[in-house]
């Protein structure tokens, strides 16, 4: 009788759980580097204020998973940090200048550099972190003479997103999408009881750029229960779905080259 052939277990991809001898190999095979770059900030009065650490990590794995064996990427330690002053109204929220968020990136991305290896993709999660990303990257790329890409995990998969969501078009903050990735991934850590309360006023984070004559506004003037969206009918489901599709879009941009084709 033939022996089931065993289970295929898949690489280890988080930076942290490999050896360093691990870590030359990989950068000798010019793999990928994959950054994520989150916020520790208020979500709401039903999510923990880990959520963009939580998810940008995810996602991480997830698309390295997606792309190993063939494609190596590994995933750095998430950066818990960044640019979160519109949400410190409402409390429990830890946030960087922009001058230290810069040097913070620079010498991390130095860090991976000098091990080694010579791409790099910032993954961010945090809306707040996206126009420092956009002109960072062009310093660091500058500054440490290599290519410095950055992403925003959740616009990449836009149109997958609009198709997932029930009750607004693209992830929000604290709202159906984002509540239901964390009940994906930690369900313990949802207010289940204060779910009812889960709901504000829309916010598109592409849309938010426009026009282009605004001033800074800090969040409890956007909403002042501190949620965009509405977390009401927001389900593992979904949230299981939602990372699936984040990861594997990301993954599909990498597989073929991009950004440095």
């Amino acid at each position: 009788m033939t022996e089931p052939a065993a289970p295929t277990v898949p690489p280890e991809v988080a930076w942290s759980r490999l050896s360093a001898d691990a870590l030359n190999d990989l950068a000798r095979r010019d793999t990928v580097v994959l950054l994520p770059v989150a916020s520790t900030e208020q979500h709401g009065p039903h999510l923990p204020t880990g959520v963009d650490d939580y998810l940008g990590t995810a996602v991480c794995r997830r698309t390295a998973e997606h792309l190993a064996p063939n494609q190596p990427v590994v995933v750095a330690p998430t950066v818990w940090c960044g640019l979160a002053d519109h949400h410190v109204a409402f409390g429990g929220t830890f946030t960087l200048s922009l001058a230290t968020y810069h040097a913070l990136l620079r010498d991390l991305c130095r860090s991976i550099l000098a091990a080694g290896f010579r791409r790099i993709v910032l993954v961010n999660s945090h809306g707040g972190n996206i126009a420092a990303l956009s002109a960072l990257s062009v310093e660091l790329t500058r500054e440490l003479d290599a290519p410095i890409a950055t992403v925003t995990y959740f616009m990449e998969a836009a149109d997958a997103v609009a198709g997932i969501l029930e009750d607004q078009a693209n992830v929000m903050h604290a709202c159906e999408g984002e509540t239901a990735m964390m009940m994906a991934l930690a369900p313990e850590l949802v207010d289940a009881t204060r779910l009812p309360e889960a709901h504000g006023p829309a916010f598109d984070v592409a849309a938010s750029l426009l026009p282009t004559l605004r001033r800074v506004r800090g969040w409890q003037e956007v909403s002042p229960g501190g949620v965009a969206g509405d977390a009401r009918r927001a389900s593992a489901a979904k949230g299981k779905a939602l990372l699936d599709a984040c990861a594997q879009a990301l993954a599909d941009r990498l597989r073929a080259g991009e950004p440095w084709s």
